[in-house]
């Protein structure tokens, strides 16, 4: 290891998702591997990709999505990244307003814990507002190359709603969800934790459905990396890995207050310590009058081989870009978004890690086929085209 680049500066965004990139740095792990890291925490994920594509971060806590797109040269400018290590899959949820909640509540037709009976319940809702002239519905999401983007996608157009045409979709930074819900601005929103928590804790939101319904799997952060640096400096993007795989350990062993405590300070995720031991356990409170669901795979870190970045899962991101006419579909792009999520850096890094097959395992739909993308795309009646 060179030692002009053992001090590495990484960008993160406040989510309890960066739980592994905390404990690394807070619990010495990185130091132990001879590394100096400087997280340094921003706003929004348009400057965590900035600074991470132009050098100004060695590394980042990022939307595995923008991983991908960075490196189609989708939304931005061409540049080349790699994700050899998620930091989390699952972890968001789909919070909405009591108004909307009370309004969906009136027209569901089926159990309230299903996605397809609530997206078609979203859809009557959709109907009679068109038909009352009202303003069209409102939800938030974080980036458009995001995991919260292509879920709630999925879910409304599930139902039939058109999410480009019968609701609007705007993007607003995760610590910004909570006020926006609060002051009328949306009626709904799609985050990572702890953001659904604080708006029930406050009493102006309800958590409709956690990720993992939706999708049993999914990569939802990377520890991602400009292409060139890995090459530069592999001894320590190797060192790295070991020290977050550590974490992820670590977290899985330790007293959960203790990490809930780590991560409640002001300078990591900022929000209570109960707050954050919910998501840790996965055990969230899901309206303000105190009702609560469980789930245990709700934000999986290290657990069931999570860590390790499959390809598959690459993959399935650029079909939703595909479907939502963000990116055409190529062999040559799908090649591409799939060599982003680098199993072989992890693998080296860590060969005796354990791995787990990473099916996506939607609520419903046809079955992800990465080797005929274009009958999967064909199989969803709305879509768009690139």
């Amino acid at each position: 290891m060179t030692a002009e680049r053992e001090h590495l500066r990484i960008g993160f965004i406040p989510l309890a998702d960066a739980a592994s990139l905390f404990v690394a740095v807070d619990k010495g792990f990185a130091a132990q591997e001879g590394l100096d890291v400087e997280l340094v925490q921003e706003v929004s994920w348009s400057n965590v990709r900035d600074k991470l594509n132009i050098g100004m971060f060695d590394a980042a806590h990022l939307l595995a999505p923008i991983a991908v797109a960075s490196s189609l040269g989708v939304g931005h400018v061409k540049t080349p990244i790699v994700a050899p290590y998620n930091l989390a899959m699952n972890g968001n949820a789909i919070t909405i307003s009591p108004t909307l909640h009370e309004a969906m509540r009136a027209r569901l037709d089926g159990d309230a814990l299903d996605p397809l009976a609530t997206a078609r319940a979203l859809a009557r809702v959709v109907a009679d507002r068109k038909a009352a002239q009202a303003e069209p519905l409102t939800f938030g999401m974080t980036f458009p190359f995001s995991g919260h983007n292509y879920q709630l996608r999925y879910w409304m157009a599930a139902g039939g709603v058109d999410p480009d045409e019968d609701v609007r979709l705007v993007v607003l930074p995760p610590p910004y969800m909570v006020g926006s819900l609060a002051q009328g601005h949306v009626d709904g929103f799609c985050v990572g934790a702890p953001w659904n928590s604080v708006a029930v804790d406050l009493g102006v939101g309800h958590i409709l459905h956690f990720s993992v319904e939706l999708f049993s799997r999914c990569a939802e952060k990377s520890l991602a990396m400009r292409e060139s640096f890995t090459l530069e400096h592999p001894n320590v993007v190797a060192a790295l890995l070991r020290a977050l795989h550590r974490a992820a350990r670590f977290i899985g062993e330790a007293d959960p207050h203790e990490i809930a405590a780590l991560l409640a300070r002001p300078d990591r995720v900022g929000v209570g310590a109960d707050v954050i031991l919910r998501t840790l356990q996965g055990r969230l409170k899901i309206a303000p009058d105190g009702a609560t669901r469980e789930n245990a795979r709700y934000l999986l870190l290290g657990q069931e081989g999570a860590e390790r970045p499959d390809p598959t899962q690459a993959a399935w991101l650029y079909a939703q870009m595909a479907r939502w006419g963000q990116a055409p579909v190529s062999t040559a792009l799908l090649d591409a978004a799939k060599a982003v999520f680098r199993a072989d850096l992890f693998d080296a890094a860590l060969p005796a890690t354990t791995r787990s097959g990473d099916a996506i395992g939607a609520f419903c739909g046809p079955k992800f086929d990465e080797r005929d993308l274009d009958a999967y795309l064909a199989a969803f009646p709305i879509r768009r085209a690139p």
